[in-house]
């Protein structure tokens, strides 16, 4: 490639990565000029099965980020969760932070531990917090889990409303491995994530 035509791409490169950044800044603010939902304190359940009501995620925060997981059945959800574990440090000094996925409370601990993740986790067994969110579909009669978050909000009367949401996938802004990949000779050439690699 001659300079000039690189020196091209090279603007055009700029020009488009500055015109992404505005419009996922102006998706942003649409998403948060959505109404506020009104959300019930829901009933959760700890590890040890007993019940944590959704009010008491917020801890010291009066905002709250819940990462709504499909649990140990999906690698995809895995790596989402392996990194937000790194990174848990940093998300707590903002809002309180936590994972509901639809596993027993033993079930997830098992996993959890087996994962050395230090984030809050609850299960939703015996509530239908996950799904009053908006984040499982019927199919054949069967729940299927999607993958995504809520961010709530929680006033001095106790009141809890529903900021904003997003759905989880490959390539979206929340999990970073697929933009690197992306940037490959190869790009992500299929890759699937997996629960342990060969070292």
């Amino acid at each position: 490639m001659i300079k000039s035509e690189q020196q091209d791409v090279l603007k055009q490169i700029g020009d488009l990565e500055q015109e992404l950044m505005q419009k996922r800044e102006r998706l942003t603010q649409l998403k948060l000029k959505l109404p506020a939902e009104e959300v019930k304190d829901h009933n959760l359940k700890s590890w040890e099965g007993k019940s944590v009501k959704l009010s008491q995620l917020f801890g010291k925060h009066d905002e709250l980020i819940v990462i709504h997981n499909m649990g140990a059945s999906c690698a995809y959800c895995t790596l989402w969760a392996d990194g937000f574990n790194g990174l848990i440090d940093h998300l707590n000094d903002r809002a309180s932070f936590a994972v509901v996925t639809p596993d027993a409370p033993s079930a997830q601990k098992k996993f959890a531990e087996s994962r050395g993740w230090r984030f809050k986790m609850l299960s939703n067994e015996g509530s239908n917090f996950i799904q009053e969110m908006g984040f499982v579909k019927v199919e054949g009669g069967k729940n299927q889990w999607q993958p995504g978050f809520s961010t709530f909000h929680k006033d001095s009367s106790g009141k809890i409303t529903r900021t904003a949401y997003d759905y989880f996938g490959p390539g979206d802004v929340y999990s970073s491995p697929w933009h690197l990949f992306a940037l490959l000779k190869k790009g992500v050439n299929n890759w699937e994530p997996q629960y342990h690699y060969n070292k």
